[in-house]
C-alpha cells in the first residue's frame, strides 16, 4: 500500500508504506481476519469506534438534575482513582451551560461537576455483568474548575481546583456521602497577567486560573499551578491556607534574566517526595524543577521538544513522564540529574504508520502507569486512541506497541488497581442536527420560547463520556491497533485518479486564493437553493440577500455535504489554517466560550499581547507590571509545530513559504485589539475607507512569518467596516500584480462581515444584518469577478469556506457549512454530495500547490478530486449587487447595470436602532466575544419575526430528492 501524499516535493508521495506486508509479519492471523468495526464519521474526516475493544462499555455523564433529568455534560478532563482503588472521580471542565426546561437562565445549570463512581465491583443490576460498569454514586457541583483533581494519600479527602474562581475545594465524606468541607481555600490573586480588555470603556482584567494540583506524600502540603499568573502556590492542608507563592518567570527570580522567557502558562505538576516538585510550562516548553524544603525556589529548567502538559512520576520517583503535545511524544526525565532521557512517540507503531515525514496531530494529553510499571498508557486526543507503550529498562528503547480506539477526543486515562481495566474520559461527540439553533444560554431574563429551551448550540450538543476498557490481550491489541489505523486512515492507499487529476492541475494552476468567512451554516444561507440537500425553512439569508453565494453555488459545484472541522471560531481558525487544533486549544476554547475565565488565546494573541511584535509599544505591554517579563519572546501558546519540529510553524502560510512560493496575506491573524477603543474612546488605528492613500497601517500580524507578507492596509476583523472596502484594498494590490504579472502563488483573504455586529457605529449605513450579509456577499462576488476578467483567470483557483458553522441552524449537522471551489477546471452546475471537511479543502489546496501537508490530519485525507474536470477550462463571472445595499452609502454601480435587482429587493426588516437595542452589551471587537447563542436568537427573531415557529426536528433527512416539495413548504 502507498500512503497518498503530495506530489511536487515527493517527501511522502514517493515513500512506500508497506502496511499490509508489515502487519502480516507482526499480527496474528486471527487478528488479521477480524472484521472491521463500523465507525462513526467525525467532522475531521476521521472515524471513531469507542467500544471496539471486547467487553468495553461507554456511558455518558448525567448529573441527575431534577430540573433536567436527561441532561448529559461535556468535556470531562480529568480522572483519578482513590488510593484503595475503589472510587473513581471524573472532573468536567468545558462549556456546560444550559437553560432550564422553560428557557430560563438558571445558574444551577451552569456548573461543572465531579462525578463519583464506585469501581470496587461490577454493577450487577446490568444484564451483562461480564462488562463491569462503574456505579455512579454522586455528581458534585463546582461553579468553575480547570483540570486540577487529586486524592489525599489516605483517601479521606480529595482536592479540586476552582479555575477562574482562584480557589481550591476540599471534599470529605460525611454520612457516606462526599461533600465540600468548609469554604474553598482562596489563592488571593486580584487578576491574571496580561493586557486587560476594554469593552465600551469598561476595563476587564484577565482572570486568574488554577490548573493542575498535587498533594505531597504526607498529605500536609498541596502545590497548585496558577495558569494565568505564571506561578505556583504552596498550601498547608491542615491550616487550609497559602504558605507561599513562587513566580516561575526567570526575570522575577534573577534580575539578570529580565526579559528571558520561562515558566509561562504553567499547567502540570508533580511532587517528588516531600521537598521536590516539577511544573510544566506550556508556552516555554520546559519543566521547571523546584526545591520546596524551606523557601520554595527554582533549581533547574528542563527544556523539551513540544509542550509538556500533564506530569507523572513512577513510584520510586526516579523517572518523570510528561505528555508533550505538539511533538506527539512522552518525554522521560531522569530525576536524579534533571535531564531528558528519552522521547517516546505516541502516534502509532511504526509497522502501522511509519510517519517518516514526522506529521504532528495526535495530541498526547494524559498518562497512567500499569501497577507493575511496565506499561504506560497515553491518551492521544487528536487521533482518538490510547497508546499502549512498553517501557524498557533503557527508556530510549521504550515504544508504542499498540493502540486502543476511543470516543472523540480522549482527555484522561486511569488504570484500575489490579491493572485489568482502563477508565478513559473523552471530551466531545458528534453534534448532529440543530434546526432550533438559536440558544440563549447566558441570559438570566425570562424567555419561554421553545427555541431557547432547545439547547442546540454546538457546544451544548457535543457531549463527553466515560469508557471502561478491559485490558486487551496481545492478539486483541493487534486487532484494535488495526482498527485505529482504519479510523485514522493510516493504511488507506493512494487513488490513481487523484494523482492524475492533480498532476494535470499543477501543470495548469499557478495561483490559489483562499477566502475564509465567519460562522454560517449551509441551511442558513443555501437552504433555499433549488438543488442540493438544503432546508428552506431554516434559511435566514435567501437569494435576494445573498445572490452571489447562490449564483456561485449554481454555476460551479454545489457542495452540500462539507463539514467545518472546528466548532467555533476559537478552534475553527486553527483548523482552517493549520488542519488541527493543539491540545491547549481543545481544552481552553469551550471554557472561554462559556465565560469561565479562560482567555481567547488563539490567532496569535496571548493574554491580549501580540508576541510577534518586538517593542513594548507594538506588543502593547506598556504600563503592565513587570512589562519586560510579560510573555517575552515570540512564542505563541496555541501555534502548531511543523512536521520537522519547528515551533509554531505548522500553519498553511508556513508550508507555502517553506516551499519557496510567493504569498500575500489579507486579514489572517492580526492584532484586533488595535481596533477596540482605548482610554480615549478611540481605536489605535483610525477607521478609513482607503488607508493606503495616507499610508496608515491598519494591519499588524501576530505571527512573525506573516509580518513581511501581510498587506498593512487591509483591515482585519472589524464589524464597523464593510467588506466592500476590504475588497477595494485587495483590488488595489491585485491591479498592481496584473500590471507586473506577478500575482503570488497563494493569497489568504479574510471577508468577515457575515459575522455581523457593531450596528450602532458601523460606517456607510451598513448597519443591519441584511446589509452586512449583502455586503459580504457582494465583496465575494466582486473578488471572483475581478479574477474572472483578469489575465490570471486561466491559472487561478478560488477556495471559499466558513471558519465554522456555529451561528446557524442546520438540519443535517451543526458543523455543516457553505463552501466553494471556483475557477478553471471546476465542474459546472454539478452537485457533489460526497462527505468533505475543512481538511479536505486544505488537502486539495496543498495538492494544487504541491506543498507539504500541515500535519497528520490533512496528510491522511483524500483531496476533493470529485469537484474537478479537465474539460471545464472556460469560466467567467459577473458580480450581482444585492438590492438591499441600495439603502447604504456604499459607492455602487447604477441599478441599470444589475438586471433583476429591483425584483429581488427585500427591504430591511428593522433599522440600525433595532439591531443596536437587541445587541446591547455585545462585544463585537473580535469574533465570538459576544454571546453567540443569544445573538443567534436575535437573528432569528429579527429576520423571521416574533411569531415564526421553528421547524420540527428532521434528524438529517435528505432533502435533495423531491426538492420542489420542500421549497413549497411541503
Amino acid at each position: 500500500m502507498i500512503l497518498f501524499g503530495y506530489s511536487r516535493s515527493g517527501l511522502v508521495g514517493s515513500a512506500l508504506m508497506l502496511v499490509a506486508l508489515a502487519l502480516a509479519v507482526v499480527m496474528p492471523v486471527a487478528a488479521q481476519k477480524k472484521p472491521a468495526t463500523k465507525g462513526e464519521l467525525l467532522p475531521t474526516g476521521m472515524e471513531i469506534t469507542p467500544t471496539a475493544a471486547r467487553g468495553s462499555v461507554f456511558q455518558p455523564l448525567n448529573p441527575g438534575l431534577p430540573e433536567m433529568p436527561g441532561l448529559t455534560v461535556d468535556h470531562p478532563i480529568a480522572t483519578a482513582i482513590s488510593p484503595d482503588g475503589g472510587t473513581l472521580l471524573v472532573l468536567t471542565s468545558g462549556f456546560n451551560r444550559v437553560l432550564d426546561a422553560k428557557g430560563h437562565g438558571v445558574p444551577v445549570l451552569a456548573s461543572e461537576y465531579v462525578f463519583v463512581f464506585d469501581i470496587s465491583k461490577p454493577d450487577i443490576s446490568k444484564p451483562d455483568i461480564t462488562k463491569p460498569q462503574p456505579v455512579q454514586k454522586q455528581a458534585l457541583k463546582i461553579p468553575n474548575t480547570h483540570s486540577g483533581l487529586a486524592w489525599a494519600p489516605d483517601g479521606l479527602r480529595f482536592y479540586v481546583s476552582g479555575g477562574s474562581d482562584d480557589n481550591i475545594w476540599i471534599f470529605e465524606q460525611a454520612g457516606g456521602k462526599w461533600a465540600k468541607s468548609g469554604e474553598a481555600i482562596a489563592l488571593g490573586h486580584k487578576a491574571g497577567l496580561g493586557r486587560p480588555a476594554n469593552m465600551d470603556g469598561v476595563v476587564l482584567p484577565i482572570r486568574p486560573m488554577t490548573a493542575e494540583l498535587a498533594v505531597a506524600p504526607s498529605g500536609k502540603r498541596l502545590l497548585v499551578v496558577n495558569y494565568q499568573n505564571d506561578s505556583v502556590s504552596l498550601i498547608d492542608t491542615t491550616a487550609r491556607k497559602v504558605i507561599s507563592e513562587l513566580d516561575l518567570r526567570p526575570g522575577l527570580n534573577d534580575p539578570a534574566k529580565k526579559g528571558v522567557p520561562g515558566g509561562e502558562y504553567p499547567f502540570g505538576v508533580a511532587f517528588l517526595g516531600e521537598d521536590r516538585a516539577y511544573v510544566s510550562s506550556l508556552r516555554d516548553r520546559e519543566i521547571v524543577a523546584l526545591d520546596l524544603k524551606s523557601t520554595p525556589k527554582i533549581t533547574g529548567r528542563i527544556k523539551t521538544a513540544g509542550q509538556p502538559g500533564r506530569l507523572l512520576l513512577n513510584r520510586a520517583g526516579t523517572l518523570l513522564f510528561a505528555a508533550a503535545d505538539n511533538n506527539d511524544t512522552v518525554v522521560v526525565v531522569d530525576t536524579s540529574k534533571d535531564r531528558v532521557l528519552a522521547e517516546i512517540k505516541t502516534t502509532a507503531p511504526a509497522a502501522v504508520w511509519p510517519n517518516r515525514a514526522g506529521f504532528k496531530g495526535s495530541n498526547p494529553n494524559s498518562l497512567a502507569l500499569s501497577p507493575d510499571e511496565k506499561t504506560l498508557y497515553v491518551t492521544n486526543g487528536g487521533s482518538n486512541s490510547v497508546a499502549v507503550i512498553r517501557l524498557d529498562h533503557d527508556p530510549d528503547d521504550s515504544q508504542v506497541i499498540g493502540l486502543i480506539p476511543t470516543a472523540w477526543y480522549p482527555t484522561s486515562v486511569s488504570v484500575s488497581k489490579d491493572g485489568k481495566r482502563l477508565y478513559v474520559a473523552n471530551g466531545k461527540s458528534n453534534a448532529g442536527p440543530n434546526p432550533r439553533g438559536c440558544r440563549n444560554t447566558f441570559s438570566i431574563a425570562a424567555d419561554d420560547s421553545p427555541c431557547s429551551a432547545a439547547q442546540q448550540y454546538i457546544l451544548q450538543l457535543e457531549k463527553g463520556g466515560l469508557t471502561v476498557v478491559p485490558r486487551p490481550s496481545p492478539a486483541e491489541l493487534h486487532a484494535l491497533t488495526l482498527q485505529v489505523a482504519r479510523n485514522d486512515h493510516f493504511n488507506v492507499p493512494a487513488r490513481a485518479a487523484d494523482a492524475e487529476v492533480f498532476k494535470f492541475l499543477r501543470s495548469k494552476i499557478h495561483h490559489v486564493i483562499y477566502v475564509v468567512k465567519e460562522n454560517r451554516s449551509y441551511d442558513q444561507v443555501l437552504g433555499d437553493l433549488k438543488k442540493g440537500n438544503g432546508d428552506p425553512a431554516l434559511t435566514l439569508f435567501p437569494e435576494a440577500m445573498s445572490p452571489n453565494h447562490h449564483d456561485l453555488a449554481r454555476r460551479f459545484v454545489t457542495l452540500d455535504n462539507l463539514f467545518a472541522s472546528g466548532e467555533v471560531s476559537g478552534d475553527g481558525w486553527n483548523w482552517s489554517t493549520a488542519a488541527r487544533a493543539t491540545d491547549v486549544v481543545e481544552r481552553s476554547i469551550p471554557m472561554s466560550y462559556a465565560r469561565r475565565g479562560m482567555n481567547y488565546d488563539v490567532e496569535g494573541m496571548n493574554r491580549g499581547i501580540n508576541p510577534a511584535a518586538e517593542s513594548a509599544y507594538d506588543r502593547r505591554t506598556e504600563g503592565l507590571v513587570h512589562a519586560e517579563d510579560q510573555l517575552p519572546g515570540n512564542a505563541d501558546l496555541a501555534a502548531p509545530d511543523s512536521a520537522d519540529g519547528e515551533a509554531g510553524a505548522g500553519y498553511l502560510w508556513d508550508a507555502v513559504l517553506r516551499s519557496r512560493l510567493s504569498l500575500r496575506n489579507y486579514g489572517f491573524f492580526l492584532d484586533l485589539g488595535r481596533y477596540a477603543p482605548g482610554a480615549n474612546s478611540k481605536p489605535d488605528v483610525p477607521l478609513l475607507h482607503d488607508p493606503a492613500a495616507t499610508k496608515t497601517q491598519v494591519a499588524f500580524a501576530t505571527r512573525k512569518s506573516l509580518t513581511a507578507v501581510t498587506d498593512p492596509y487591509f483591515r482585519g476583523f472589524d464589524m464597523y467596516l464593510a467588506d466592500f472596502w476590504r475588497y477595494r484594498e485587495w483590488e488595489r494590490e491585485f491591479d498592481q500584480y496584473v500590471r507586473d504579472r506577478n500575482l503570488p502563488a497563494m493569497e489568504l483573504v479574510r471577508l468577515p462581515h457575515d459575522h455581523f455586529g457593531g450596528f450602532k457605529d458601523a460606517i456607510d449605513k451598513v448597519n443591519t444584518v441584511e446589509t452586512q450579509m449583502a455586503d459580504n456577499d457582494y465583496a465575494l462576488g466582486l473578488l471572483v469577478e475581478k479574477i474572472a476578467h483578469s489575465p490570471f483567470a486561466a491559472d487561478t483557483l478560488i477556495f471559499v469556506i466558513e471558519d465554522d458553522a456555529q451561528n446557524g441552524p442546520d438540519h443535517v449537522d451543526a458543523h455543516r457549512t457553505i463552501s466553494y471551489v471556483i475557477g478553471p477546471y471546476v465542474k459546472k452546475g454539478a452537485v457533489v454530495s460526497k462527505r468533505f471537511s475543512t481538511l479536505s479543502m486544505l488537502r486539495t489546496i496543498e495538492e494544487v500547490l504541491g506543498i507539504q501537508p500541515l500535519g497528520m490530519n490533512d496528510a491522511l485525507q483524500p483531496p476533493m478530486t470529485e469537484v474537478f474536470s479537465k474539460s471545464e477550462a472556460a469560466w467567467s463571472y459577473t458580480a450581482k449587487v444585492p438590492a438591499v445595499l441600495r439603502s447604504t452609502e456604499l459607492p455602487l454601480p447604477p441599478a441599470a447595470a444589475n438586471p433583476g435587482e429591483a425584483a429581488a429587493a427585500i427591504p430591511p426588516a428593522h433599522n440600525a436602532g433595532y439591531w443596536t437595542e437587541q445587541t446591547a452589551g455585545f462585544d463585537f471587537s473580535s469574533e465570538d466575544r459576544l454571546d453567540s447563542e443569544r445573538f443567534n436568537q436575535v437573528l432569528w427573531k429579527g429576520l423571521k419575526g416574533e411569531e415564526e415557529p421553528y421547524p420540527t426536528e428532521r434528524s438529517g433527512e435528505d432533502m435533495s430528492k423531491g426538492r420542489g416539495r420542500f421549497l413549497r413548504g411541503r
